[in-house]
């Protein structure tokens, strides 16, 4: 009896000892934080909101525009600028506001490391954005906020590169699930945009995180969801291809966002103006869109409602996804902080109930009335703009719980994301990535490979030669170096060549030379070169390209001081790690 008992009890400390187990455990503490980040961001923008405005809730624009004076509603968002070129220019690593895409690029190349007081200060940027009333989404801060912390747990816990990734996909999951009570949608949207890996040991955790992040959103706020949707019917199947045509419009208006936020950021760019007073500038431009048309402030919700109960006329819907998308690209390209989510289902909901509009009035009999359309638009602007389409899809259909219209939104969403992807290329968050040089394309092996430097492979078995070293002293260095290459480099060790046995030709076995040739005299100059800090997939590009099997690594290559070699076998065998590693994962 007693030893059946001390079998159970091994039994029970080896399983609480397995990683996947301690995973599940430390997602749920995870699963909290994230909702719990999501209520405090919600709290801090509504706190602002009321100190600036007298009104803290999210139905802001009919409170503008009944009672706030017209210098305030054009002042406050610039006033809101100052505070966060201020803060941005001088606390924020890279001058700039930080959201989902560094949490890709973290997730990515960094084994999902994030700084927890750069989260901190990101989303005190993000709350002050909108709390003045900046034209922006509060989900993306979240997601950026709840992934810090969960970053932070990692580190503490010392948890290693896959866990570390998987981790980082639980608290997103949780953030977005909490925001929108919608915890497929936060499953998925991690799986999908940030850690791109689908194997059920990573799928378990981050399911466990987005329904604890629901329940703490639905225990505060109870379980209402982030919009009030009427119920729709499709009243016809002829109707497909009246989305399959919304998916078309979708995509138009999801890349014109987009298009719209870089033009602006490049305009910024040559407005002679601080880049810290850039966000005060753009503030005060969304101030006098705003002063006409109040809707373009903070998330929108409030026109984004009244769209889906079909109480806007088509006049109004067509001039606020101009006037939103211009709010938008200021507020994001002249430097404020937030999100995009918010801002692509305004427009989609905007776009949508007007192509509802019209095709109802042409086939009236058809038609499931216009805030069907308007729901459809949402998801398809949406998921064109995050590429995101299968978390978009089904965010629609927990809010809806309709089947029928969900095929619809499949349909729009597939075609508007299609068509975005093979006509920009990218979607807003890998744009983004593009504009810090940051390339995510490819496989896992790839990423894996850009997220490993080439001083973690580069050996140290090199042998130096000076200019002006004679024939005979080549000689034996090359039998020296068991790879037969070595390295000409000058009194401060910057690399000038390198000589091989066959750089020697007739000389390699004619002594009568002996002191006459030199070193740099046979030497090939300027051969190629990696950095010590540039990824392993360049090195292997590298490689390939120039058809050697050894080049140097050097400090930077504008100095050129020679570090260290990088043999091919050694690249191709982390390459090899790198595959293997990823197939172990795809398994689990």
């Amino acid at each position: 009896m007693k030893t059946s008992f001390r079998e159970l009890l091994r039994n029970i400390r080896r399983v609480l000892r397995h990683e996947q187990v301690v995973l599940a455990i430390v997602a749920i503490a995870v699963g909290l934080m994230g909702g719990g980040a999501a209520i405090l961001f919600r709290e801090a923008i509504s706190l602002i909101q009321e100190f600036i405005y007298g009104y803290g809730d999210e139905r802001l624009a009919s409170h503008i525009r009944d009672h706030v004076p017209w210098w305030q509603v054009m002042l406050a968002p610039a006033l809101g600028g100052l505070l966060v070129g201020t803060i941005t220019f001088f606390f924020m690593p890279g001058r700039r506001p930080h959201g989902v895409a560094d949490v890709i690029r973290n997730s990515a190349l960094r084994g999902g490391r994030m700084r927890l007081r750069t989260g901190l200060g990101a989303a005190l940027v993000s709350a002050l954005t909108l709390g003045f009333g900046g034209s922006a989404g509060r989900e993306g801060p979240v997601v950026h906020l709840a992934a810090s912390f969960t970053s932070f747990i990692s580190e503490q816990m010392k948890m290693g590169r896959s866990m570390g990734q998987t981790l980082l996909g639980c608290g997103v999951a949780a953030g977005v699930a909490a925001s929108f009570n919608a915890p497929f949608a936060g499953i998925f949207f991690a799986l999908e945009v940030v850690t791109g890996n689908y194997a059920i040991a990573s799928f378990t955790p981050v399911v466990i995180s987005a329904v604890a992040g629901t329940l703490v959103s639905r225990a505060y706020y109870g379980d209402v969801t982030a919009f009030v949707i009427p119920e729709h019917a499709i009243a016809s199947f002829w109707e497909f291809p009246a989305f399959a045509i919304l998916g078309i419009v979708s995509a138009v208006v999801a890349a014109s966002f987009i298009w719209s936020v870089g033009v602006v950021k490049k305009t910024m760019v040559m407005v002679p103006v601080p880049k810290w007073g850039r966000p005060a500038l753009g503030g005060l431009a969304v101030g006098m869109i705003a002063l006409l048309f109040p809707q373009v402030l903070g998330v929108g919700y409030e026109a984004t409602d009244q769209a889906l109960n079909e109480e806007l006329t088509l006049a109004l819907l067509i001039t606020l996804v101009v006037v939103k998308t211009a709010a938008t690209a200021i507020t994001l390209g002249s430097g404020f902080g937030g999100g995009v989510f918010s801002p692509s289902l305004f427009l989609g909901a905007m776009v949508g109930g007007a192509f509802g509009l019209i095709a109802t009035e042409v086939f009236p009999t058809l038609s499931s009335g216009h805030g069907a359309y308007t729901i459809v638009g949402m998801g398809a602007v949406a998921g064109a703009v995050l590429g995101a389409p299968i978390s978009t899809i089904l965010m629609v259909f927990e809010l809806t719980g309709d089947y029928t219209l969900t095929v619809a939104v499949m349909i729009s969403t597939v075609i508007a994301s299609q068509i975005v992807i093979q006509g920009l290329g990218h979607s807003f968050f890998h744009w983004q990535l593009k504009q810090w040089g940051v390339n995510l394309s490819g496989g896992r092996e790839s990423r894996i490979m850009r997220s490993r430097r080439t001083r973690s492979v580069m050996r140290h078995d090199f042998i130096t030669i000076s200019p002006d070293a004679p024939i005979n002293e080549i000689r034996q260095k090359l039998m020296q170096c068991r790879y037969g290459e070595i390295f000409l480099v000058d009194e401060k060790h910057t690399l000038l060549g390198t000589i091989m046995l066959q750089d020697l030709s007739d000389a390699a076995f004619d002594h009568s030379k002996d002191e006459i040739v030199k070193a740099q005299d046979v030497a090939r100059m300027n051969p190629p070169v990696i950095a010590i800090d540039e990824d392993m997939e360049n090195a292997m590009t590298l490689l390939e390209t120039c058809g050697e099997e050894h080049v140097a690594v050097v400090d930077n290559k504008e100095s050129k001081r020679l570090v260290g070699v990088l043999h091919e076998r050694d690249i191709m065998a982390a390459y090899h790690h790198a595959v293997l590693e990823t197939r172990a994962s795809e398994r689990l």
